[in-house]
């Protein structure tokens, strides 16, 4: 069996944006929900930066686009916050892209706009998969 990659960072992320939703609820928008993360994520001591700018590449070429995550925990971890009435793929995929962009392997997205309770998904980028090719006689 495969360990998760960040299974413990991820964890504590969580934790803390589920007592951010749990003191909140649902109903705010995003920028509360940055703000009130912030706080919790501090008390934890737990390591992160806000509204950082991270480089995009194309092809080994650096962008003059640059993409601003909400936050990037533990150095190596985007979290992305969102306050909608639910997740779809298309957040899902603009996290992969942020992810495939970045070079960072592990992203969180949490929404605290769901009603009932916080709503989070763990991403991981996908790896290219290694193909070998027989050599043709």
């Amino acid at each position: 069996m495969t360990d998760l990659i960040c299974k413990q960072e991820v964890y504590e992320i969580v934790g803390a944006a589920m007592e951010v939703y749990n003191v909140l609820g649902p109903g705010f928008l995003e920028p509360v929900y940055q703000e009130a993360l912030e706080i919790e994520l501090t008390d934890r001591r737990i390591p992160f930066e806000s509204q950082k700018e991270l480089p995009i590449f194309y092809k080994g070429r650096r962008l003059k686009k640059t993409y601003i995550a909400d936050f990037v925990v533990f150095e190596k971890v985007i979290v992305e916050i969102k306050a909608l009435d639910r997740l779809t793929t298309r957040e899902e995929s603009q996290l992969l892209n942020y992810l495939k962009a970045t070079g960072l392997e592990v992203g969180v997205l949490a929404n605290f706009g769901a009603d009932r309770q916080l709503e989070w998904k763990r991403k991981v980028k996908t790896r290219k998969p290694v193909s070998s090719h027989a050599n043709p006689q």
